[in-house]
């Protein structure tokens, strides 16, 4: 069994997955590790909504690439505009992480959760991405029927998306670390 360090260093982001769905109980440990996220004044302000379906997945990269074709931002919308980009990577599985709007703590939160579990992921075995392209939607003029749709609950807002399933490639040695980025005062 690899350590927690060695799960850290070894986990990559995952942009081509098998099309098989992971199994139940490896879902269930990485919602698990998402919930078990440290968080502001353990207020837990998180709310996980696991989409599976393949036609919605699809629903969702379509209307954020529509929203994203007329951004101002011009790396989104050439991202909007390019047919062989997915916003999901076809993966299997979306993780969408949304946090109670009135918590100020919530979208710290709710980082901390979605890395626990792309690390939880990791260290089954299971690649991840954390996919923020879906984000364009949501701050749309249908953001609020797609919440609505999604069965987010009222006050939340979904911050961030984590994508996973069975890597479909062979994972790369790590990119060396920025020099220079620790000050110790002893």
């Amino acid at each position: 069994m690899r350590s927690t360090l060695q799960v850290i260093k070894d986990r990559r982001s995952t942009r081509k997955f098998k099309s098989e769905q992971i199994k139940e109980e490896e879902l269930q440990a990485i919602i698990e590790a998402g919930i078990y996220a440290p968080s502001g004044h353990n207020k837990q302000s998180w709310n996980f909504t696991v989409i599976q379906n393949k036609e919605l997945i699809e629903e969702l990269n379509i209307e954020a690439k529509s929203v994203a074709k007329n951004s101002l931002d011009e790396f989104m919308r050439k991202m909007g505009n390019n047919d062989k980009f997915n916003c999901f990577y076809e993966a299997p599985t979306v993780i969408l992480v949304s946090g109670e709007s009135k918590e100020s703590l919530s979208l710290i939160d709710c980082s901390a959760a979605t890395e626990n579990m792309l690390i939880a992921a990791e260290s089954l075995e299971i690649g991840s991405c954390w996919a923020e392209f879906i984000g364009v939607l949501f701050d749309s003029e249908k953001g609020e029927e797609y919440k609505r749709k999604l069965n987010i609950p009222q006050g939340y807002t979904p911050y961030h998306a984590a994508v996973f399933g069975y890597k479909d490639v062979k994972t790369t040695n790590a990119p060396k670390r920025k020099e220079n980025s620790v000050q110790y005062i002893r």
